[in-house]
């Protein structure tokens, strides 16, 4: 997921899953139980955005966009991977890969989430400098604050943003309330507010987002604003950053 051309050497390229925050990456999935009771457990997801929206810029050069998933967990221990397609003259490719890997111990009502991610663009050319592929890891912690309101805090931190254009960190924290169900849909409202900077640079950047998620069995579908404090703009002028109301849907299985 790349920062666009004029943001990519400041900010880098980076990843997780998708970032809807109501829209689960899987649902439920199939399991099996060890003897010590721990469980495995996979699932998979596909989706079409009207949008690729990453860290508050776009990915598809505001075009549509394909999306899949496999997700895998064993007792504390999760992996991974994610698939997009991206926008060619943006990202130096037409196809990202994302793969994932970490756990999630649980102390009390906290869930905490350390992993890596790594973001790769198979066919891509490579920039002039450095590797076109992005290593980060995560630590986060998340949980119900009230009943139905739950939150999250999450960092991210690379040594190296794409094409060796320096150390940055992210931070991202979210809200999301579960709303009473309204028909056949199970709906949501999320919101999240993000912060980006380059260490080497001191470039820096803030999005966010807010929107609605319905849920209806294996289906989500969402409805969301985002906006950021930058402008980022290709040679042809457009804004991949400026505000947007992006829809996605998307189905898990099993």
């Amino acid at each position: 997921m790349s920062m666009t051309p004029t943001f990519a050497k400041t900010l880098g390229a980076a990843s997780a899953a998708l970032l809807m925050l109501a829209a689960p990456a899987s649902a439920g999935g199939l399991s099996l139980k060890d003897d010590a009771g721990r469980t495995f457990e996979w699932s998979v997801n596909a989706a079409i955005t009207s949008d690729y929206v990453f860290r508050g810029v776009s990915q598809s050069d505001n075009d549509p966009a394909l999306q899949a998933g496999i997700d895998f967990t064993y007792g504390i221990l999760y992996a991974g991977a994610w698939g997009s397609s991206v926008d060619e003259d943006f990202v130096f490719g037409n196809l990202e890969i994302d793969y994932y890997a970490g756990i999630k111990p649980t102390l009390g009502a906290a869930t905490f989430d350390f992993g890596v991610l790594y973001y790769t663009y198979p066919g891509a050319a490579e920039p002039a400098t450095g590797d076109v592929e992005v290593f980060e890891l995560k630590a986060g912690v998340s949980g119900e604050i009230l009943p139905s309101l739950s939150g999250s805090q999450t960092f991210y931190w690379s040594p190296e943003a794409q094409g060796d254009a320096g150390e940055y960190w992210v931070s991202e924290t979210s809200l999301s309330y579960t709303l009473p169900k309204v028909f056949v849909f199970e709906p949501s409202i999320s919101g999240t507010y993000g912060y980006v900077e380059n260490v080497d640079t001191d470039a820096e950047m803030s999005y966010w987002n807010a929107g609605l998620t319905l849920g209806y069995d294996k289906f989500a579908f969402d409805f969301r604003y985002w906006d950021s404090d930058v402008d980022t703009l290709t040679p042809s002028g457009s804004n991949l950053s400026d505000e947007r109301f992006v829809f996605t849907a998307k189905v898990a299985f099993p």
